[in-house]
This record gives structure tokens, C-alpha cells and sequence, in this order.
């Protein structure tokens, strides 16, 4: 690689499943074997090679630049403000994108309560081959809600499979099709915030919405991974779990 890889961390949710620590702490600094898990995911996005890092803040926003401007992780870090405003995951890429797209590489955003063994490098690299605007890393673990992938790993829907619901509107699979679960670690190009422009985009809004509602007319990508281990600590039950996860993967 002769430029940056640049990363952007979402770590500006309120993580109200993780109460009562996020009362009066943010959830990317609850420790996790000991460890804040911002600076796990920090760690491991260095070790796989990422030297350029944007990490957005709302609830608690002042103890995340604290704690980032007290550690020197060898890389660059820079803040995406939200603290007027909580922009959900597409507004909050939207936000930073001044920041991300200085330069026209493509960004890895990672969810801050995701711990994985996944090979991001070659994820970054599987987006490169293509001329899809975004790549989501996904697996064939259990999961209430699926990705809906066709013949050729393009994003063509979502499956609830409590409610049975599929969206986007009108979108039913057909027999080629396989779902898959997102794993909450994506790459997007710049010309993802292009069309969310263009579109119409503003303000609050789930990159998921935007993704299901544009993959008719936008290459989507679905990168699954046959070997993917996987944990969301924005859990309590799977936060008890993670000292086992992370043994397990020798972190």
C-alpha cells in the first residue's frame, strides 16, 4: 500500500444496553477484559495495518478525547464531533466525510462494539478489486436479521427473520439468493457520500437504510467470510463472554 489506510470508528452511541456503566461513562471506554474497547479496536485496526483513524463522539464525548488525547497509539486519530446532535451511522458517516475523503481511498468503518478475527486488510482489498461503492463484510452465523445477497455477492435485501418481514419494499428473494449476517464492519467509497447527497441524505439516518433502499441502482457488495468468529459487546451477555472470545483468538 503506498497510501493511507484510513478507518472510521463508530463510537458515538448511547449504548443503552449497557446501563447502568453508560449513565455516566461512554460505551466505547467500557473495558472489556480490562481493556477500553475503543482501544481494542484501535489496536487491532494498527496491527491489520489502518494508520488513519477517525473516531465520532456524542454521548460522553469529553471522556473519549480524553482518553484518546492521554494515549499514543502510533497512528493518526482524529475526532468527528456529534455532540449537538447523535447522527446515527449514515448521518455520521455523512459528517465525517470531509475528514475521511480528502483523499479518494476507500474507508473502513468499524462499529466500536464489534470484536472479530477478521482479515480487514483483505477485506480492503477485495473492495479495491471491484467498482462497488461499498463492501460489507458478512457471515453465516445465526442472526435474527439477514442480509440477502444474489448470485454474484451483490446486496439485494433484508430478511427480519422474527417478523418475517423483507425489506426493501416490494423486494422478495429468489432461488440463487443467500442471507447472510452483517457483521457491523463495512468499506465505503467516495462515491457512497456522493450519492447520499445527490439523494438527498441529511442529518439522522442508519447507513442500513440508505444501503437497502440504494443497492437497486448502487453496487452493493456482501464479502462473506466461511471462518469469521464474531462478538458484540454492546451486550451485557456477550460482554460476560468476551474474556472466553478473546482467549479464543489469543487477544
Amino acid at each position: 500500500y503506498l497510501f493511507y489506510m484510513k478507518a472510521f470508528i463508530l463510537a458515538a452511541g448511547l449504548g443503552t444496553r449497557l446501563k447502568p456503566w453508560t449513565l455516566e461513562h461512554p460505551k466505547a471506554l467500557v473495558p472489556v477484559n480490562g481493556v477500553p474497547m475503543l482501544e481494542r479496536v484501535i489496536l487491532r485496526l494498527k496491527e491489520q495495518g489502518f494508520d488513519d483513524i477517525t473516531v465520532n463522539v456524542h454521548h460522553f464525548a469529553s471522556q473519549i478525547k480524553e482518553f484518546l488525547a492521554a494515549h499514543d497509539y502510533g497512528v493518526r486519530i482524529r475526532i468527528s464531533d456529534e455532540s449537538d446532535l447523535l447522527l446515527d451511522t449514515g448521518g455520521g458517516l455523512l459528517h465525517a466525510a470531509g475528514m475521511l475523503f480528502e483523499t479518494p481511498e476507500p474507508v473502513l468503518i468499524h462499529n466500536v462494539d464489534i470484536l472479530s478475527d477478521a482479515d480487514l486488510r483483505a477485506l480492503m482489498q477485495a473492495h479495491e478489486s471491484t467498482d462497488r461503492a461499498a463492501t460489507l463484510l458478512t457471515s453465516l452465523r445465526e442472526s435474527s436479521r439477514k442480509l440477502v445477497a444474489d448470485a454474484h455477492g451483490n446486496l439485494a435485501g433484508w430478511h427480519n427473520l422474527n417478523s418475517g418481514e423483507y425489506r426493501p419494499a416490494g423486494f422478495l428473494p429468489v432461488e440463487d439468493m443467500t442471507e447472510q449476517a452483517f457483521s457491523g464492519i463495512h468499506v465505503v467509497g467516495p462515491q457512497t457520500v456522493e450519492r447520499m447527497r445527490r439523494d438527498g441524505w441529511k442529518e439522522v439516518f442508519p447507513i442500513m437504510d440508505f444501503y437497502l433502499s440504494e443497492c437497486r441502482s448502487l453496487p452493493i457488495g456482501c464479502h462473506i467470510s466461511k471462518t469469521l468468529h464474531i462478538i458484540d459487546i454492546g451486550k451485557p451477555d456477550s460482554l460476560a463472554r468476551a474474556d472466553g472470545f478473546l482467549r479464543s483468538m489469543n487477544q
